[in-house]
């Protein structure tokens, strides 16, 4: 069914993945042309620069910040082609900073297979990079709307500056809860907001409704950002899609670290240090790490503050009407969470 054939009200969506393939369903033509033009778009006469950006594209990632502006744009009543490009632009810059991402990182996977950088290298990952965000900017002068421009660019600005903030704060125990924050807000949780507000933008709707969006993006996103970072200390690797235990391993600071390391006495905040800032790691700290973890429930109220904003996030839908779209993006906040279990 197109969505435009959408009924006004559908049953609400299943939780856990289901909800992320009723999305899916729901928005499916969009989705098809937003693949399209991104397929198009990765052209280049230069060979090594569409081999590369196809292997990390279509490394079978859930395309969620897409799908996201595709649902918000159709929740507002928007019945036009717009929001296809912009989806597709909010995907490139996406994919451009894992590219960059797993340089800085030095990431041997990525979903579950090797990284560009591990296969190609550092330096064509790094420009193939500038290639989609420089493609995700033909793509914003495209549509043609400076306020889209406006919150677009805006949000790459903050990304980088995220990254560059945790790059900062990195190994650094004396980080606060609220520069970790910061941090999420930037790296993760903007592009979220941005993807969904474009999306009321592109409708016409009214500045309370474009900032609803943008609110529902932004908690969504932290808590998004939050569920990856308990997971990277207790999920499955083949389901995680990259390395357990990287971020203990590259001495990143997360909200289980911070938690566990303030809960924690004096011995265990010299095995933080130790681990964290001095990145002397031995085999068996990984398992101690988690240990420490769940004795100080690190963990758990990590997956609770993320639930907390998938509360802000939820009541962020509530201005807007009854539809398939709005029921979706709800069950997708549970998705979201329920990843952790």
């Amino acid at each position: 069914m197109s969505a435009s054939a959408t009924p006004l009200v559908a049953p609400p969506a299943p939780r856990g993945e289901d909800a992320l393939t009723t999305l899916t369903k729901l928005v499916r033509d969009d989705l098809e042309a937003c693949n399209r033009l991104i397929v198009d778009n990765m052209q280049s006469d230069v060979a090594l620069i569409p081999q590369l950006a196809a292997h990390i594209v279509a490394a079978g990632g859930k395309r969620l910040r897409p799908l996201l502006t595709l649902a918000a744009a159709r929740m507002c009543g928007y019945r036009g082609d717009r929001h296809v490009g912009l989806a597709a632009c909010v995907e490139f810059i996406h994919t451009a900073t894992l590219l960059h991402d797993d340089v800085v990182d030095e990431s041997a996977l990525r979903r579950g297979q090797a990284s560009a950088n591990a296969l190609w290298g550092n330096k064509p990952s790094v420009l193939v990079g500038d290639f989609l965000f420089s493609r995700a900017f033909q793509l914003m002068v495209a549509d043609g709307n400076l306020e889209v421009l406006r919150i677009l660019s805006a949000a790459s600005v903050t990304i980088a500056e995220g990254e560059v903030l945790q790059l900062i704060t990195q190994n650094d125990t004396t980080t606060t809860e609220e520069q970790h924050l910061k941090v999420i807000e930037g790296k993760t949780a903007a592009l979220f907001a941005a993807a969904t507000e474009v999306g009321a933008v592109v409708a016409d709707q009214p500045a309370p409704l474009q900032a609803a969006l943008r609110d529902f993006g932004m908690a969504l996103g932290i808590a998004f950002q939050l569920v990856d970072d308990a997971l990277d200390y207790n999920a499955d690797q083949e389901a995680l899609g990259k390395t357990v235990g990287d971020d203990f391993r590259e001495g990143k600071i997360t909200l289980p670290v911070l938690l566990a390391f303030a809960r924690g006495d004096e011995a265990e905040r010299a095995f933080w240090r130790r681990t964290v800032e001095d990145r002397e790691q031995r085999d068996s700290d990984l398992a101690e790490a988690l240990r420490l973890m769940r004795l100080h429930g690190a963990l758990d109220d990590t997956l609770a503050r993320a639930r907390v904003y998938g509360d802000q996030a939820l009541a962020a839908l509530a201005p807007f009407g009854d539809s398939a779209e709005k029921q979706a993006l709800a069950a997708v906040v549970d998705f979201v969470i329920e990843r952790a279990r």
